[in-house]
């Protein structure tokens, strides 16, 4: 296999690795989704999801740095919990045009290794940049159309 070939899907897995979640900060996250109250201490995250003191720490770290969890003080109460975080889906999608942009800038890099193929060889990496230049170009103006959107959600 050709060099740059092996650079790009090194390129390639390296961006998946970046941009996916571990297993234990998902189950967190599952957790943060449905628990009563909306907010638990580490100690309840370890009680309900499993997991050592070390892991919880770090997964809860990570869900805080890419903004779906936050951590917070209750009145009285020493120690601190851990929450989703108010409208973090849709900044997490927002900055998934980021991955959107980077994907179809690698499936373009992967077009031009292979320009010499044939279009059924290409067919692959033309469906990528072909889905991913499409949702970069219309997410932008779907978080518009979300923004603006009547608020009609109702719980029961």
């Amino acid at each position: 296999m050709q060099t740059a070939k092996k650079l790009y899907i090194e390129e390639v897995g390296t961006l998946f690795e970046v941009f996916l979640l571990p297993r234990m900060a998902g189950k967190i996250l599952g957790w943060l989704l449905v628990c009563v109250p909306q907010y638990q201490t580490a100690n309840e995250l370890i009680n309900a999801v499993g997991g050592s003191k070390g892991s919880i720490s770090s997964m809860t770290r990570l869900l805080m740095q890419i903004g779906l969890i936050e951590r917070v003080g209750r009145p009285g109460i020493r120690g601190a919990y851990y929450q989703i975080k108010a409208n973090s889906w849709a900044e997490l999608l927002r900055n998934r045009l980021g991955f959107m942009k980077a994907m179809r800038e690698l499936a373009d890099r992967g077009l031009a290794l292979m320009q010499d193929e044939t279009k059924e060889q290409r067919q692959r990496l033309q469906e990528i940049h072909d889905l991913y230049a499409y949702l970069e170009n219309q997410m932008p103006m779907i978080f518009e159309r979300w923004k603006s959107r009547p608020q009609t959600t109702k719980l029961n």
